[in-house]
C-alpha cells in the first residue's frame, strides 16, 4: 500500500475510534477494556476512566505468545483470571476502532467464554 492509503486508513480508525470513545467509558466498579493490535502483537489494558488509571494490562509480548486467534483467545482467559482477582465481573468492551472480528472477537470471546461480561 501506499503512504497516502495507509495515512488515510489511520485517519479513519482515529475518527471510528472518537466515535466509539465518546460513547463507552469505564469506572472503578465497571472498567473500560480497551485493546491494541499490531502486527505482530496484541495488547489489552482494564481502565477506570473516572481516576486515569489502568488496573489491569497484559500483552502478547511479556506471555511469549503471537497474535493469532487461538493465542488471543488464550490471552482473554488469562486476563479474565486477572480480572476475576480484582473482583471485576463486567466490562465495557472498547475495540478501539477496530473491526469486531479476528483476533479482536477472539479477545471478547475468550473474556466472555470465562465468566466476564460484556
Amino acid at each position: 500500500m501506499t503512504t497516502k492509503v495507509l495515512e488515510k486508513k489511520k485517519i479513519l480508525r482515529e475518527k471510528c475510534k472518537k466515535r466509539i470513545r465518546s460513547q463507552c467509558s469505564g469506572n472503578a466498579i465497571k472498567p473500560r477494556v480497551s485493546v491494541f493490535r499490531s502486527n505482530k502483537y496484541f495488547y489489552a489494558q482494564a481502565i477506570d476512566d473516572s481516576k486515569g488509571h489502568t488496573i489491569v494490562a497484559i500483552d502478547s509480548r511479556a506471555l511469549k505468545v503471537g497474535s493469532t486467534k487461538e493465542d488471543v483467545s488464550k490471552m482473554g482467559a488469562e486476563f479474565a483470571k486477572l480480572l476475576s482477582e480484582k473482583g471485576i465481573n463486567t466490562v465495557v468492551f472498547d475495540r478501539n476502532g477496530y473491526l469486531y472480528h479476528g483476533v479482536v472477537a477472539a479477545f471478547a470471546d475468550g473474556l466472555r467464554n470465562n465468566g466476564i461480561a460484556l
